[in-house]
């Protein structure tokens, strides 16, 4: 009994020399003070490695420099990361986890359209405001979701620069191939769209599988074909590997672009000059007159010095950027509150624009065309944007 009382009594003490000496430790709630944990899973092995891990830098350098100046709410915030090995399923196991298992406080999105519209059912379950950096297939914010937000500029325009530069330039014919994958496949269906509006004549399209290596049979169709254009729905692997085989079996279009895996400096490096003249989709560039663009191009160096650079990681900071500013206008961590700021949010990011609809659609983020020339990538379309003309047409493989 005695020792009992003798407890309350310190307790009590403790409690009032707190007050008195204004030690704020002993009276705040030790969760006021824990990081806001932010949950993700990322495509750090598997086929989208090289893009996945570019998004990982972007949010872990988004964190360290939101943290630098003060976190949010009044907390340091830190991500809970793990490795989905660019499988849908993965994915949706590793979202179940960090939602109900690791209680994380927020999310953001993995890498990829086929992967985010996977998890995308799992954060809608939880109510759990979901800002996606890298998935751009329209279908997934037309479903009548309420906590799936877009950052970047849908899949069905990537290939939007190509035409409308093959256009202007007299061409007539285009053909167009793709991965069997979501992304790539709404790639696809508004390329022809945009190409029937442009005047060409969609001559030849056809999907391979994921992970495929040998494009020699496709090749030989689209040399058969003909067409003034070609158009390659991709991911890094196949663009290196299809433009390899075109080469190889002598495939020579006037113009040749390709969507993902085209931007990274790697995709030169591995093919040398055989990616002269070849055409890349992007979605942010460093030098594009984004606030804090520049910035972060030369933190991103610093703290990862000579790791690819591309916009996948500007995308993985931008959206960070979005869901923290997102928080800090709602004041709260509660999921209906955070969706109202995010569909409320009308800012540029380090990204670009951010600015979605009701369905959580962007409709700010712009993209580029760029073209290798002389082993640098120089944006040649749209015209407000570009720092240099297309070399049109592209010489014959051995002319390169």
């Amino acid at each position: 009994m005695f020792r009992k009382k003798h407890d309350r009594l310190t307790a009590g003490w403790v409690a009032v020399l707190a007050f008195v000496l204004g030690i704020e430790t002993w009276v705040t709630p030790a969760a006021a003070q824990s990081p806001i944990k932010i949950g993700a899973s990322l495509s750090l092995t598997g086929t989208y490695a090289a893009l996945g891990q570019n998004q990982q830098r972007g949010y872990q350098l988004c964190a360290k420099q939101m943290n630098e100046k003060g976190g949010v709410l009044g907390r340091k915030i830190e991500f809970v990361l793990y490795d989905d090995q660019s499988q849908p399923a993965t994915g949706v196991r590793l979202y179940e986890k960090l939602i109900t298992s690791d209680k994380v406080d927020a999310i953001m999105g993995p890498y990829s359209s086929a992967i985010t519209e996977a998890v995308a059912n799992v954060n809608e379950k939880y109510k759990m405001p979901m800002v996606a950096p890298m998935a751009s297939t329209t279908s997934i914010f037309k479903k009548g979701r309420k906590f799936a937000f877009m950052v970047q500029s849908p899949a069905e325009v990537y290939l939007e620069g190509l035409i409308d530069m093959a256009a202007k330039r007299g061409l007539k014919t285009v053909a167009i191939i793709n991965e069997d994958t979501l992304f790539p496949k709404a790639t696809v269906q508004g390329t022809v769209e945009i190409a029937k509006k442009k005047g060409l004549q969609v001559v030849f399209v056809e999907a391979y599988p994921k992970g495929n290596t040998d494009f020699s049979a496709l090749m030989t169709k689209i040399r058969a074909a003909n067409p003034d254009v070609l158009g390659a729905a991709t991911y890094f692997d196949d663009a290196v590997a299809i433009t390899r085989q075109m080469k190889e079996l002598n495939v020579n279009p006037k113009m040749y672009g390709v969507t993902v895996g085209g931007d990274l400096p790697k995709f030169y490096e591995l093919l040398g000059k055989n990616a002269e003249y070849v055409y890349g989709a992007s979605q942010w560039e460093p030098e594009l007159p984004y606030p804090g663009a520049k910035e972060f191009n030369e933190s991103y160096k610093k703290e990862f010095p000579g790791a690819d650079l591309s916009y996948h990681s500007a995308g993985g900071y931008g959206g960070c950027q979005a869901l923290v500013e997102a928080i800090k206008r709602a004041g709260s961590l509660d999921g209906e509150k955070i969706r109202e700021a995010v569909l409320k949010l009308d800012f540029n990011t380090v990204y670009g624009g951010f600015k979605v609809d009701q369905d959580g659609f962007q409709v700010s983020h712009k993209m580029v065309m760029f073209q290798w020339q002389e082993g640098k990538k120089v944006i040649v379309w749209p015209d407000e944007l570009a720092a240099g003309k297309a070399r049109f047409p592209a010489p014959p493989w051995n002319q390169r």
